[in-house]
């Protein structure tokens, strides 16, 4: 058959099942509506959307939140006038967003030669061309260990004044997973709105969406994405969810008493970035909590070129916490997407269930395949095998094979609609890699994916009779042996634009996940897939996100006033250690397994300031006007103190250590201060694991603390020379503060970056 390229082909062709979105969006709440077709023609075809950040303005201050924003909204206009568009151009036909609540700018479509009048102007910070953002997509929080919660309100008193924000395509609120009963109004902190065609509950407080300047779009998801990920981080608990039989149990979330708040950005194509700092400008105003983002862009941008790090920046500073998906482009080295220090990058894990699919073949030979494969009419039913020589569509278009399954080899970008056209009451296909198996994907058809060994015994027993004949079998769940370990398509560490922070930060179950759905979208993301149900199994770091989410709002609960390092820090801290064997080690798992009912009592939390990050930007090489930029701060500087800094000293819980290759020695000093959340009289003592050729040591080795809250300083000095070791990509240590009660462990992973990069 046609040769296909590898991994990368095959996860594109599953990627709309968890990658199939985008967005484009309005004026913030209490804005005139702009028609988007005016909006698309403004400034003509050779326009594009630019992000526009500038001073704050002062005499802005002081007045009510509608005239705030008018005067600032005629400051942008002022800002785009005659001197830089062009002839006949009107500017507030050009604006597509006015950022005035807690950003400063504002959107617009220019030119190029209009984008470099308006970079020379007094109040213009900086400016950045349009980014696209992708979406990255029961029983998993009973394998974390978290109790179930039942939905009595009453019992979960702090949860209830706990705010998510989710930033993703949006949620269909009718399903059992949003019920409010019980739940009190919302807490008086809360500040947003509910879009004038969605209804809102005391579960889901609060719903905009975005879609390039429109606001008064609905937030409702059509998708399915923004659903299961809102049920999987606070649904309320739902007896009896699985989807077609499959997968049975309750589905619920880590706080099922939290409230969420709806933001959605992402639409059939695609996450707009202009929309997603909307989001994140009105998300951080509205009052929430944690703000949950399961997108990405296709690589690691820098951050001030990055409107999701740059959003969760002025997140972190009002003490939000972001949590982030990796991305879906493992298991490539360097293909973590969302790497900003001040977010939560979580890793994708496999549960302890596993999906399979079988085949049963006319000899009576069981095959055991992958593939979520359920809700079809006809499953269980002898059909006729048969081999088209591909599932390309030049192969199998216009023939009718009702009744057959068909022999397709490896699975094409084209083949699904193919096969669903041809009539066909199955595919066998096999995938480049076997690891791709240990993810079950779901497809419009039945489909058994196989070993390529598998594949080679079906062809014999095709060639070996005139009538071969084949069943494809329901999906069945079976235990997963080999978990945790991580999936193959969640992106890989290092950080490509900070070599030394660590990457993703954590994992989490991120493969064949339970959650509700929208009833409205296919459930393989095909349009051709007529199939609907409450309830989905999805994979991707979009599905692990969410429970780092919920683990984080479970902390917030706890100590509503921790900051976003804080937070970070007590899940790092916390994570359950994952199993040797991936090659790439921490730079795959980052400090292991959420562990959501650790971590709201860390006993030390590694902490940071605003300050901090931005002494850590001036060790990044950042530049006045890139600083402004970040921090929406003109008079932003680095001080002598943060330009002789490195991005190391940056408190954080874990500590990546790059060296220039194997068999180069090195030398690294990494200073930490910790904070004592526990016990008031405790001492902590340092407790080192490492491998031969890494030396740790820790100065001092203990810290002993006479009051809460109370700050110690310590420094970490890694050194040695970098050897290979059983087919890793670099080494792994760590470093344990332990009182007898608490374990904190900070992970030390020590990297050769110029072989991996």
């Amino acid at each position: 058959m046609a040769g296909t390229t590898p991994l990368l082909v095959l996860l594109a062709a599953l990627s709309a099942f968890f990658c199939h979105a985008a967005a484009l969006h309005t004026l913030a709440d209490g804005g005139a509506s702009i028609d988007s077709a005016a909006v698309a023609s403004a400034g003509g075809d050779d326009s594009k959307v630019y992000i526009v950040f500038t001073e704050r303005q002062p005499a802005s201050a002081g007045l009510p939140e509608t005239d705030a924003r008018a005067a600032i909204a005629s400051f942008h206009h002022d800002l785009l006038s005659n001197d830089v568009l062009d002839a006949n151009s009107n500017a507030p036909d050009r604006v597509v967003y006015h950022y005035t609540r807690s950003l400063h700018g504002f959107a617009a479509r220019l030119t190029v030669d209009e984008k470099h009048r308006l970079a020379g102007k007094a109040g213009v910070l900086s400016i950045h061309e349009k980014k696209v953002y992708k979406l990255h997509t029961t029983r998993s929080w009973d394998y974390l260990g978290l109790p179930q919660q039942q939905n009595d309100s009453t019992k979960l008193p702090f949860e209830n004044d706990v705010i998510i924000g989710m930033v993703d395509s949006g949620v269909w609120p009718e399903l059992e997973s949003f019920a409010d009963e019980g739940l009190p109004p919302p807490p008086a902190k809360w500040k947003g709105v509910c879009s004038k065609n969605f209804t809102c509950n005391n579960k889901i407080i609060g719903a905009r969406a975005y879609r390039s300047g429109n606001t008064t779009v609905s937030p409702r998801d059509d998708e399915g994405h923004g659903t299961h990920t809102a049920s999987t981080a606070a649904g309320r608990a739902a007896a009896g969810a699985s989807l077609g039989g499959l997968a049975a149990g309750t589905a619920r979330s880590a706080v099922p008493g939290a409230r969420l708040a709806i933001y959605k950005v992402c639409w059939p194509e695609d996450c707009s970035s202009e929309d997603i700092l909307a989001a994140f400008d009105d998300a951080i105003a509205d009052g929430v909590d944690v703000i949950s983002a399961s997108l990405g862009y296709e690589f690691p941008l820098d951050y001030a070129e990055d409107m999701m790090a740059v959003g969760a920046f002025h997140a972190m500073k009002r003490g939000i916490v972001t949590s982030v998906s990796a991305g879906n482009s493992g298991p490539s080295l360097a293909s973590v997407s969302n790497v900003a220090p001040w977010t939560v990058s979580t890793a994708a894990a496999a549960d302890d269930r596993k999906i399979i699919s079988e085949l049963v073949l006319g000899s009576g030979k069981r095959i055991e395949g992958s593939a979520v494969t359920t809700v079809f009419p006809d499953l269980g039913q002898p059909s006729l095998l048969i081999d088209t020589g591909s599932c390309f569509p030049e192969d199998i278009n216009g023939k009718r094979l009702k009744g057959a399954v068909l022999l397709c080899g490896k699975l094409g970008l084209t083949s699904r609609a193919a096969i669903k056209s041809s009539g066909a009451d199955g595919a066998i296909v096999y995938p480049a890699k076997d690891y791709e198996l240990d993810t079950a994907f779901s497809f419009p058809f039945p489909l058994v994916m196989v070993k390529e060994k598998d594949y080679g015994h079906i062809i014999d027993y095709y060639n070996s009779t005139r009538h071969a004949m084949a069943t494809v079998m329901k999906s069945v769940t079976v235990k997963n042996a080999a978990a945790p370990s991580v999936a193959d398509f969640s992106s890989r560490g290092p950080n490509r634009i900070t070599h030394g922070i660590l990457k993703p930060d954590i994992s989490a179950p991120g493969v064949d996940i339970l959650a509700a759905w929208s009833p409205e979208a296919p459930l393989s993301g095909t349009v051709s897939d007529d199939r609907r149900a409450k309830y989905n199994i999805v994979s991707g770091t979009s599905m692990a996100c969410p429970h780092v989410t919920g683990a984080a709002a479970y902390v917030k609960s706890v100590h509503p006033s921790w900051s976003h390092a804080a937070v970070l820090s007590a899940l790092v801290t916390t994570a359950t250690p994952m199993k040797s064997g991936e090659p790439e080690a921490e730079h795959a798992y980052g400090a292991g397994q959420v562990n959501p009912v650790a971590a709201p009592d860390p006993g030390l939390v590694y902490d940071a300031t605003e300050a901090d990050y931005v002494s850590f930007l001036c060790a990044q090489g950042y530049n006045s006007s890139e600083l402004a930029a970040m921090t929406g701060r003109s008079n932003a500087n680095c001080s002598t103190e943060a330009k002789g800094s490195a991005v190391g000293d940056l408190n954080y819980p874990s500590i990546a250590v790059p060296v220039l290759n194997y068999g180069v020695g090195f030398a690294a000093e990494f200073p930490r201060t910790v904070t004592n959340v526990g016990s008031a009289n405790a001492v902590y003592r340092a407790n080192v694991t490492t491998v031969p050729g890494v030396n740790v040591t820790v100065t001092p080795s203990e810290l002993a603390f006479s009051t809460g809250k109370e700050k110690l300083s310590f420094t970490v000095s890694v050194s040695g020379t970098l050897v290979p070791v059983n087919g890793t990509t670099g080494a792994s240590a760590s470093l344990v503060w332990s009182d007898g009660k608490h374990q904190v462990r900070s992970p030390i992973y020590v990297f050769p970056y110029k072989h991996v990069m």
